[in-house]
């Protein structure tokens, strides 16, 4: 495992007000008791609302903060005790935060990280080229990094995570703030890094698109728990997503047929338009049987929103539907 975790516990002590004039101190766990094994070259989503402990998760992971409990190793290293190590095995993009030189164009930013990370000319050069090429780094590399856009200063930051060629790339919300342009950038980079193999790559975002396009395996905490790790298909099937089947008839039916496998859930347009929920049989079997039943007009077949599966197990205390 390139990442190990057991028992994982961040606290932090706060001040309430217990009174009119007095305040009392209080213990707030931010992680509690998480455990997570990431195998070398996955692509994990790490999501969850906000205050669920993701970011705090991070940061143990990467050595910025300091575990009150539990067992960590990235890359065989205890973060914190062998921060300076881990330093040169891992990427790290966090939000807003940049690693770049303000005031620098871009392209010497990253020469400067070339020799903070003492990489060898050739490599330093190789995974440039690459990252020039995915990301369209050329038409502003030689501007200053002030004079960027958000979207051209997320692609310098993804560069300059990679340019040491780290065994672990840790992104907090790489996408916030992004154009769709400049999302579709990100997203397109990160599916060819994680085809490569060589990088593996742990995601936090609020943007589920990222999630949906990108990751085969979703890890959701709420309120410092792991309450679901897994295939998103797994997720939905949890909490009961249905793919959906939504039929347009030539004439309306004397009655909807009751369909194996399938749900009506709404008759619209004067009987013309049908909406299954598909609960066991396929999309095909249901529309077979529609056919036999009616002349069709049109129909689609809708996936089920990660959003709303999502939002169901925020709101279910603890995470349990």
């Amino acid at each position: 495992m390139i990442i190990s975790v057991r028992g994982l516990r961040k606290d932090f002590t706060v001040r309430a007000k217990a009174g009119r004039f007095r305040r009392e101190r209080r213990v707030v766990s931010a992680v509690d008791g998480v455990d997570l094994e990431v195998e070398r070259g996955e692509l994990l989503g790490y999501i969850g609302p906000n205050g669920a402990g993701k970011s705090t998760t991070l940061k143990m992971l990467t050595g910025v903060l300091v575990p009150s409990a539990g067992r960590v190793r990235v890359c065989g290293l205890e973060p914190v005790a062998r921060r300076t190590r881990l330093a040169r095995r891992i990427g790290v993009v966090f939000g807003q935060r940049s690693q770049l030189w303000w005031d620098l164009p871009l392209a010497d930013s990253f020469e400067l990280l070339r020799h903070v990370y003492r990489v060898p000319a050739a490599a330093h050069a190789g995974r440039l080229a690459r990252c020039r090429d995915l990301l369209g780094l050329d038409e502003f590399a030689g501007r200053p990094v002030r004079q960027l856009s958000l979207g051209q200063r997320m692609r310098g930051e993804l560069t300059a995570a990679l340019l040491h060629g780290p065994e672990v790339l840790f992104l907090d919300e790489p996408t916030i703030g992004l154009d769709l342009v400049s999302k579709q950038a990100a997203r397109s980079f990160l599916a060819e890094l994680h085809r490569a193999g060589d990088t593996t790559i742990v995601l936090t975002t609020h943007d589920l698109a990222d999630i949906e396009r990108l990751c085969e395996r979703l890890v959701v905490i709420d309120h410092g728990r792991v309450v679901h790790d897994g295939s998103i298909e797994a997720l939905h099937a949890r909490y009961g997503s249905r793919r959906r089947v939504v039929v347009d008839l030539e004439a309306p039916l004397a009655g909807p047929p009751e369909l194996p496998g399938a749900r009506l859930e709404s008759v619209a347009a004067d009987g013309l338009r049908l909406t299954y929920a598909l609960t066991g049989a396929t999309a095909g079997e249901v529309v077979a049987r529609l056919a036999g039943a009616g002349e069709l007009r049109d129909l689609s077949v809708v996936e089920p929103d990660i959003e709303d599966v999502v939002g169901r197990l925020y709101a279910a205390p603890t995470g349990v539907p």
